[in-house]
């Protein structure tokens, strides 16, 4: 399942992207993006981003420091003016979510 990307600003959606592809749960050596976890990247038109991502389980013992992790990271993009990261358990994340690149990182291709 690929991310939703809303936006009129794809210069900015790229950077908010590349700065996911470098934030990791620390079990999984598979940056966040690459495992399926960002369901939507929205960035209005004053540069605000809001990210509706999940988490591999709703007990992740990241639960508590990925999110504000992932927002602080977003918002110091520069021309970002604000961050919001929304998590969401629907639909549940499972493995057909990762990339091919993920897969073929963690051995399941």
């Amino acid at each position: 399942m690929a991310a939703i990307i809303n936006t009129e600003n794809k210069e900015l959606a790229d950077k908010v992207i590349d700065v996911l592809k470098t934030i990791y749960d620390p079990e999984i050596p598979v940056d966040i993006w690459e495992l399926g976890l960002i369901y939507e990247v929205t960035i209005n038109a004053d540069n605000e981003v809001e990210v509706k991502m999940t988490l591999t389980s709703p007990s992740c013992p990241v639960a508590e420091t990925l999110p504000p992790e992932t927002e602080q990271k977003i918002a110091e993009v520069e021309g970002v003016r604000k961050a919001k990261v929304e998590i969401t358990f629907e639909p549940p994340w499972e493995k057909s979510m990762m990339s091919e690149v993920a897969q073929l990182e963690l051995g399941f291709m």
